[in-house]
């Protein structure tokens, strides 16, 4: 047929357009020429608009048709005639090969087929990111963050060469062996022992030639002999070991081994000495780092010494004195401060610092001279260093100690002028981290300490034998009550009345910020001039603290006392001080106790101490007193 059914509609719908299109010329009305001209505009944008959607469809339709090429074929059946032994012909259906040809248009090409998990970008970059940004830790010594460096050389070997297991050594020169520093391994469990004496295997075979060592077949029944680091058998077919140099002597082994045999070859060794010669580079940086920080902190701490004026008038001081400088010097997870006290003639415990949440021993503990580590460092004038204080069952302060701590002690004695005042002990946790050069230093460094600790008892024991105080020129406390004590068996004796009056100057935190340097000493020498103008040749002073005066009162009732106190406190609360360019006043507090028929000393100054303290509870400035 020369025309469709589809094509004949076409043309009718088309012959509507120059129907439509001619009336405006017939006719000669206005409203008709308009309306007909508004259906032809209407209707050809109506034609338009189903052309493109039609074309629209038919592209969509065309782009499926080529998807599911591959997915359809055609099945032709070819028959193919001949006889047969029945007489009758035998038809064969066969499928038709495709001739199609794969092109861009119908190839789909396999995606994410199981292989490997599909990862987003987003969960790349996360973890990517996490990698690339870890930090050393902070919070650790120089060897922790070197081991931190090493454990990630390390597990990057390990995958680079798809290893078994890596391993890297320390060598100790002096002791002849191998010390285990950190491996990656497979077989972790089978690997526990850290220490290998140089024996001949093949570890030690490196450390003896300082050669590398490439082994490609090694046999089952050689393998214990041969590999000394696993504790049993692990079929171990090939190795490859190398020395680590540093400052041109062997320092370390580094070695890979696998479970298959001939896995490495030649190349390895080349690469594995790339890998030593990094981590030498590392070890460089890490002691350079680590000596200079260490130096320099050193060099300020025993600076900061020469630069502070420093006294010492009691325990306080000394044990402040020693405990902020000794943190910046040696490195310690405990430390105590034994000192030998003059009085009692022995070595006590003062100072106890414990880092850790092991079990240690407290302050005030005397110390053992027979047997212990510490004994030996006080009756020896020398340095103990202990390595490892869990070879032997070490005793450190006392034989019958219960320390839970396992490491390394050393333990430094305070001589100055052949005298023995005590000794630092430093305790940490890891073994051998005293090295011979910290001691060396240590022992220089702590004869300032040495002095200092002389100059702390000798003071002490000249205050001892002193009876008057320097700076008030009062008697000591010492001797205030022993003649307190004559004094009252006096007054019983002679039926005299007498009472004991404790003056303490009240605190002024307010005013010590307005002055540049500490006004005490010069407000404890006018309140010491005022009372000494209110005092008699019958009474006692003394000096019983660093701000408290007690006056004895022989042959006077606590009532006359306690207006003499009353008077006193008066006098010093209008009495301007000057102090450097300013002036301000000052009060005291006074407690009054009665010791008429009384001998006991210890009674009559614990009556004055609560009064002093009633006086004290109201707000300073007050007198109080006990009959």
């Amino acid at each position: 047929m020369l025309f469709s059914s589809r094509n004949k509609k076409r043309i009718l719908i088309f012959l509507i357009i120059p129907l439509l299109a001619i009336i405006p010329l017939v006719s000669e009305d206005f409203i008709i020429k308009s309306i007909s001209a508004l259906i032809l505009v209407v209707y050809v944008a109506f034609i338009i608009f189903l052309r493109d959607s039609v074309r629209m469809r038919d592209i969509l339709s065309e782009d499926e048709n080529y998807e599911n090429q591959d997915e359809e074929e055609e099945i032709e059946h070819e028959k193919l005639t001949y006889d047969s032994d029945f007489g009758e012909d035998v038809k064969i259906v066969s499928k038709q090969s495709s001739n199609s040809i794969i092109t861009e248009k119908n190839y789909k090409p396999v995606i994410n087929s199981g292989l490997t998990p599909k990862v987003s970008a987003e969960e790349l970059n996360e973890h990517f990111g996490k990698i690339i940004s870890e930090e050393l830790p902070a919070d650790v010594n120089s060897d922790e963050q070197f081991v931190f460096v090493l454990e990630k050389i390390l597990n990057v070997i390990k995958d680079a060469y798809l290893a078994n297991t890596v391993i890297f050594f320390w060598h100790n020169e002096i002791r002849q062996e191998l010390t285990l520093q950190k491996f990656y391994s497979n077989s972790p469990e089978a690997i526990t022992k850290k220490n290998f004496p140089l024996e001949d295997d093949i570890i030690s075979k490196i450390v003896e030639t300082e050669e590398p060592v490439h082994l490609n077949e090694i046999s089952s029944n050689a393998e214990m002999d041969v590999i000394r680091y696993y504790d049993n058998a692990q079929g171990i077919k090939s190795l490859v070991g190398v020395p680590l140099f540093f400052a041109k002597k062997l320092t370390g082994v580094l070695v890979v081994d696998s479970k298959a045999p001939d896995a490495f070859g030649i190349e390895t060794v080349y690469s594995l000495g790339r890998f030593v010669r990094i981590i030498a580079i590392i070890i460089s940086l890490f002691d350079e780092k680590f000596s200079g920080s260490t130096a320099e902190k050193r060099l300020e701490t025993l600076l900061s010494i020469l630069k502070t004026e420093r006294k010492f008038d009691n325990d306080e001081d000394i044990l402040e004195t020693i405990d902020n400088i000794i943190k910046n010097l040696l490195h310690y997870d405990a430390f105590s401060f034994v000192y030998f006290e003059p009085e009692k003639q022995k070595f006590i415990i003062k100072k106890v610092d414990n880092k850790t949440s092991l079990k240690y021993l407290g302050e005030n503990l005397e110390i053992d001279l027979e047997g212990t580590l510490v004994g030996k460092a006080v009756l020896s004038g020398m340095p103990v260093n202990i390595e490892d204080t869990a070879v032997n069952q070490f005793a450190r302060f006392v034989k019958t100690e219960d320390v839970g701590l396992g490491g390394s002690f050393l333990a430094l004695p305070l001589v100055y002028d052949n005298q023995n005042f005590g000794v630092l002990c430093f305790e940490s946790l890891k073994k051998k981290i005293y090295s011979t050069s910290d001691i060396k230093f240590m022992r220089n460094a702590v004869k300032i300490f040495s002095f200092f600790v002389y100059t702390y008892s000798t003071h002490n024991i000249l205050k001892n034998l002193l009876s008057v105080d320097v700076e008030t020129k009062s008697l000591t406390y010492n001797e205030f009550i022993s003649q307190v004590g004559s004094d009252l068996i006096k007054a019983k004796e002679f039926d005299a009345p007498s009472a004991l009056a404790l003056i303490q100057i009240d605190e002024f935190l307010e005013e010590r910020s307005l002055f540049e340097t500490d006004p005490f000493p010069k407000v404890l020498s006018s309140i010491n001039q005022a009372i000494r103008a209110e005092v008699s040749p019958l009474n006692l002073v003394g000096r019983l603290g660093e701000k408290l005066i007690g006056i004895f009162f022989f042959n006077a009732t606590s009532k006359d006392v306690f207006l003499w106190a009353e008077k006193l406190r008066i006098k010093i609360a209008r009495k301007p001080i000057s102090v450097v360019s300013k002036q301000t006043t000052f009060t005291v507090s006074i407690g009054v106790a009665s010791s008429h028929q009384k001998t006991d000393v210890e009674e009559v100054l614990k009556n004055a101490e609560l009064a002093l303290n009633k006086a004290i509870q109201k707000g300073g400035n007050t007198v109080k007193s006990i009959n």
